[in-house]
């Protein structure tokens, strides 16, 4: 079964000028697979905006109404990184439901499926924060737990930012297991408390990262137990990267997004992927360590 990526181009537009890079990957990271055989277009939905209910499964109705009715506050617009407008709140909803439809058919069909866009780790239930409005992968473990029979689910956070929106929405919600690597001295700089946060000093290396990864993931599959996986795969953890301050290389990277996947296929467990951040100064480096993801993936699961 091939595995389902959603992708659509009100990812990029219409965005403010200034905020264009490095939003424009999420047109190139699909257009690198499909030129190189990676996916085909087959495998390619675009998601449809999310329903009020969906997101109300997991956001403040009157958060929800302030971005509806575009009444978010001049600090409020300030926290959340963009200047509010109904194309960014489509969007959002957009991008969202490209998380909650990717899960939806990984668990049925697939057993993974990706979101070029999403994780959305910053937004809380009741405000925006890190250019994140709506927490995808909170609406959508939310959906699971709601409307399936899955019943306990592990969020694997590897974005370089914690995943703080995330980690406090499901704070008291023992169904889901947040477990966020983290630069210890980066943004969020008032980290919320995840139910397993590794923080990381700057600088570290691929041996150092990828050890503290593996000890403590792989233990947490045994502890927790999870049916469902969702993995923030931020490529901001690059040696390149110019807000992540880490050491982590390019094949570094990759081994990370492999050992996670391999942990889910020894467990059997269904995989949602989305991608996270990304800052490096050459796109290039951000659209290699992206499509080293689905290159994974691809030759993993199917």
């Amino acid at each position: 079964m091939a595995i389902p990526v959603a992708w659509t181009e009100i990812y990029t537009h219409p965005l403010p000028v200034g905020h264009r890079f490095p939003m424009e990957k999420y047109s190139l990271i699909p257009q690198q697979l499909l030129y190189e055989g990676c996916i085909e277009q087959h495998q390619v939905f675009t998601p449809k905006p999310l329903s009020e209910q969906q997101i109300l499964s997991t956001h403040n109705e009157d958060y929800w109404h302030k971005l509806k009715y575009l009444q978010l506050n001049q600090k409020e617009q300030r926290s959340s990184g963009f200047p509010l407008s109904a194309q960014l709140v489509m969007r959002e909803r957009i991008i969202c439901n490209g998380t909650l439809l990717g899960a939806t058919m990984a668990l049925n069909k697939t057993r993974c499926a990706f979101n070029v866009a999403g994780g959305t780790h910053h937004a809380y239930a009741d405000r925006a924060e890190g250019f994140c409005l709506l927490n995808d992968i909170a609406i959508a473990a939310n959906h699971l737990l709601q409307n399936t029979t899955i019943k306990q689910i592990l969020v694997i956070d590897l974005d370089v930012h914690q995943g703080n929106g995330t980690a406090k929405i499901f704070e008291n919600e023992p169904a889901v297991f947040t477990f966020s690597m983290h630069g210890e001295k980066n943004y969020p700089f008032k980290k919320e408390t995840s139910n397993l946060d590794i923080p990381l000093p700057d600088g570290i290396n691929d041996n150092d990262y990828l050890s503290l990864l593996r000890s403590n993931l792989a233990r947490l599959f045994d502890e927790v137990n999870p049916e469902f996986v969702f993995f923030q795969a931020g490529v901001d953890i690059l040696e390149t990267d110019k807000l992540g301050k880490l050491g982590v290389t390019q094949n570094g990277c990759k081994a990370r997004d492999e050992f996670v996947m391999k942990q889910c296929l020894n467990w059997n467990i269904p995989l949602q992927i989305s991608m996270g951040g990304g800052y490096s100064p050459h796109i290039k480096n951000i659209i290699e360590a992206h499509a080293n993801t689905f290159r994974l993936a691809m030759s993993m699961f199917e």
